[in-house]
């Protein structure tokens, strides 16, 4: 049996607190791996590692640790087949999804290569008497990422690519369901020149959670991850005095206007709540057909399309779907919500919950459902699922579908199909939900624009790369926009990035 214990100092270590977890081979059922579970001893060793390496690294000039992000780069993309296939491996993900979870942190690795000038302070000259005043923008120490399973390549990359660029040392606490590839990134960053103790990986569970956040020595934390365990995570970092960041959970809607491209709708709506198996915080999981007979028109092309989508292991090939979800509790809790769906009344137009993959009938394999005629009550409106469950809410109006979106409780995206400028216009500027999408499903910006959620989808400063002078007095909203099929030439679609 495979052992995976933790990354510390430049090396792996093996654990030693006799704790362990399963690694699942989500397709087969299987478990592959035993991951040690960290003790307050190990942790507190990592962050001693980590503070003795600090100073030397927030040292070196910002062009020279840009470098190290360089090389990084040049690694994922010689190392993204072999990166890929370990991720796909443990999650369950496509080959094809997971690569795309490689390329996103990749992204992030390319922008901080422009931390030297990112991280220029400012100058007042005259600001009194005889007084020029100017800023330098420091490290801060020792910080920490909490990340979650979902996307092991990505968030991570978000996490500590940033952080370390700008001078300080990193404790990891990735998932402990597909511990594998944080540590090779890990490996990866030391190739690249990363000196040995600023990156250190240590798998765990909530006892390592709660000692990242109540230890004195972690300066600031980010996680992303269900909304309970991201509000509990800020609060008790909040209380140990240290920064927080979370992002927590979501239930993305989609307007389907009357005028809208059907069948770009209808592809939106399949790669958006079906891709990666619907395990993603900015999976589309409601849709919102607007207007008399457009429910209807929706239905008639989205049914077959669900009902024809290719389930499979990552072993098949490039041509599926979506593959398994992560484990069997996963696979347990989503089977549950599709059958309080049932009795509470809605209309399970397509019931994925029997599929079984010849061959593989212990994975953890589910297909696709869609339900119809759902509403507001519902637990499978109200809850996010985290599978590939989308529910189809009917609205007779505009203001209608933009009140369900605006008054859901979580506010990560949100996205609007439609013809209409005018339309696309106001949806952008009313919308009370931190990243849009006009004609766009997946409204995730690029490294270099906000990544946020709001209402409780996210806790803590939203806006990572505003001005600092107003950064707590502002929300950044990012719009991804697509000039729809059909508009007329010359027509007004110019989505300003409302503020």
């Amino acid at each position: 049996m495979k052992e995976i214990g933790h990354y510390i100092g430049g090396k792996r270590v093996a654990g030693t607190s006799g704790r362990t977890s399963d690694v699942f081979n989500p397709a087969t059922g299987e478990v592959e791996a035993k991951v040690a579970l960290a003790s307050a001893a190990e942790l507190n060793a990592a962050i001693e590692n980590a503070k003795a390496a600090q100073p030397a690294w927030a040292a070196m000039n910002p062009q020279r640790r840009a470098r190290v992000f360089m090389k990084f780069v040049d690694l994922l993309h010689r190392d993204m087949d072999k990166l890929a296939e370990a991720l796909s491996r443990e999650h369950g993900k496509t080959l094809p999804d997971a690569r795309g979870d490689v390329i996103r942190g990749l992204e992030v690795a390319e922008f901080c290569i422009g931390a030297p000038h990112l991280l220029k302070g400012e100058f007042s000259e005259g600001a009194g008497p005889g007084i020029d005043l100017h800023s330098v923008r420091q490290p801060l120490g020792v910080v920490a990422g909490i990340t979650p399973f979902n996307f092991p390549a990505m968030i991570p990359m978000w996490k500590f690519c940033p952080a370390i660029v700008c001078g300080n040392a990193f404790i990891l606490k990735p998932s402990e369901r597909d511990p594998s590839v944080p540590i090779m990134l890990a490996e990866l960053m030391l190739e690249a020149g990363l000196p040995a103790g600023i990156l250190n990986v240590v798998n765990g569970d909530k006892e390592a959670v709660d000692g990242i956040l109540d230890h004195k020595d972690i300066m600031a934390v980010g996680f992303v991850g269900s909304t309970a365990i991201a509000e509990y995570v800020y609060t008790r970092g909040c209380a140990a005095g240290k920064r927080v960041q979370c992002f927590g959970g979501a239930k993305n809607h989609m307007l389907i206007m009357p005028d809208a491209d059907m069948d770009q709708a209808v592809d939106a709506l399949v790669g958006a709540g079906y891709g990666a198996a619907g395990e993603r915080c900015m999976a589309v999981s409601v849709a919102v057909p607007v207007g008399e007979g457009t429910a209807d028109k929706l239905m008639e092309k989205l049914v077959p399309r669900v009902e024809n989508l290719k389930i499979a292991p990552y072993t098949a090939g490039d041509d599926a779907d979506f593959g398994p979800l992560v484990t069997k509790a996963a696979h347990d809790r989503v089977k549950g919500y599709v059958d309080k769906g049932v009795a509470e009344g809605a209309d399970l137009v397509v019931d994925g919950r029997n599929f079984k993959m010849q061959g593989y009938e212990n994975g953890f394999f589910i297909g696709g459902c869609l339900f119809d005629h759902v509403t507001k009550d519902m637990s499978i409106y109200t809850d996010e699922i985290f599978g590939p469950v989308l529910s189809v809410v009917r609205a007779k109006t505009y203001e209608e579908g933009l009140d369900l979106a605006m008054s859901h409780e979580y506010g990560n995206g949100v996205a609007i199909f439609t013809r209409d400028g005018d339309a696309a216009r106001d949806f952008a500027s009313r919308i009370n939900i931190g990243m849009v999408g006009i004609n766009v499903p997946i409204p995730v910006p690029l490294a270099y624009y906000t990544f946020g959620g709001w209402k409780r989808s996210g806790f803590g400063d939203l806006n990572q790369h505003g001005p600092d002078a107003f950064r707590f007095y502002t929300r950044t909203k990012t719009i991804t926009s697509r000039w729809p099929s059909g508009i007329k030439d010359g027509a007004d679609f110019a989505i300003p990035t409302m503020n």
